[in-house]
């Protein structure tokens, strides 16, 4: 059992799941603010120029079924705005980390060897 407890301590540890883990409670709070927006915001936007109709009450009543369509219209929505935002924020990650990659890192010190061969190259020029 103790390697069984060894094994999940190892995988659970790895720098991947970590930075996963932190992903999904980043997302599940970024998801929050987006819905905020979706919600509190642009829906009441989106409602003034339907004439005030409200997505989320738009329903269908099939014998015993209730349809909410407009719930499902109010979800597709979210998911866009959601995709939309994390688009956006990835871009601009991808943006920064190019930015770092075209520095041009420093140039290695010279060997030895390398130092030796531009004294006699001097040493040479100079005769």
């Amino acid at each position: 059992m103790s390697k069984f407890v060894q094994e999940f301590k190892s995988f659970a540890m790895r720098g991947n799941v970590m930075d996963m883990a932190v992903g999904v409670i980043v997302g599940g709070a970024f998801g929050k603010i987006v819905s905020s927006l979706v919600d509190d915001i642009l829906m009441p936007i989106v409602g003034s120029f339907t004439g005030g109709v409200d997505f989320t009450n738009l329903a269908v009543r099939i014998g015993e079924a209730n349809i909410k369509y407009g719930m499902f219209i109010q979800n597709i929505i979210d998911f866009l705005i959601i995709a939309f935002c994390i688009f956006l924020m990835i871009k601009g990650v991808n943006k920064l980390s190019k930015k770092r990659e075209e520095q041009p890192a420093a140039p290695p010190a010279p060997t030895k060897e390398e130092t030796l061969l531009t004294e006699i190259r001097d040493l040479l020029k100079n005769k």
